[in-house]
């Protein structure tokens, strides 16, 4: 505030603003409470128990995990559940690892490697979508 302001132009903080506050808290609970009712007394329909031992064939993860699903139908079952695992794990302590001065042909090396990489990604991520 300014002290140009008056008194009475201001307004006081514990009446207002607390009993403001505490409006919302009820409006809140009070919504809550309906919703929770809501769904008590009209609950949305089950689908049909799934088997745990059966994947269904439409089944498709999202797109940022499209070329993980592919992996795992390419290589076999627990090299595919490795491999994600270990280049997470290379990602993490790269930086820890690699203390060697960079020279210009390493550097040329990994980003290569890197490139290969990035576009196995994008073949399998797109394989993916389009099965």
């Amino acid at each position: 505030m300014t002290e140009n302001t008056e008194e009475k132009e201001t307004i006081p903080f514990y009446p207002d603003h607390v009993s403001t506050e505490f409006k919302v808290t009820i409006w809140l609970i009070v919504g809550a409470v309906i919703i929770g009712v809501l769904g008590l007394f009209w609950p949305i329909g089950q689908e049909t128990p799934a088997n745990p031992m059966e994947t269904p064939a439409h089944t498709q993860p999202e797109w940022y995990f499209l070329f993980l699903f592919q992996i795992l139908k390419y290589v076999p079952k627990t090299t595919g559940v490795v491999i994600p695992f270990v280049a997470i794990a290379v990602l993490i302590f790269w930086p820890f690892l690699d203390r060697k001065q960079d020279t210009h042909q390493a550097r040329r090396i990994r980003m290569i490697l890197a490139a290969i990489v990035m576009v196995l990604i994008v073949i399998l991520t797109i394989l993916g979508a389009n099965t």
